[in-house]
């Protein structure tokens, strides 16, 4: 995201979703997660202060999927032999826990939990 005010607003007013979640993350950079208020839904996560050139992953950056269980994803995914990019669960400052591993055309996919 160039500019989170812009985005959020955007998503709120024309898509309708509603922010669960926004707050600063580590080197600078300051995340939202967006969804239609259910408990456990699939979640949209922005993300402001990348550089403006992403690299082969593409401009949107990751999703992001929220898992009642964090552990048990990480276990379930390894077993599956999938190619993880963080090499252990990682925690954000407000508690969420998450980790990310690549899907079949090398796009990131985030698994995270609220805690």
């Amino acid at each position: 995201m160039s500019n989170m005010d812009e985005s959020v607003r955007f998503y709120t007013e024309v898509a309708g979703l509603k922010v669960k979640d926004r707050n600063a993350h580590a080197n600078g950079l300051e995340v939202a997660f967006l969804g239609y208020g259910i408990e456990n839904e699939t979640e949209i996560e922005f993300i402001q202060g990348f550089k403006d050139h992403l690299p082969p992953e593409g401009k949107v950056h990751h999703i992001a999927l929220a898992v009642v269980d964090i552990q048990a994803e990480w276990d379930r995914v390894k077993q599956l032999g999938v190619e993880f990019i963080d090499q252990e669960i990682a925690t954000m400052p407000n508690g969420i826990r998450y980790f990310f591993f690549y899907g079949p055309d090398k796009e990131w996919i985030e698994f995270f939990q609220r805690v």
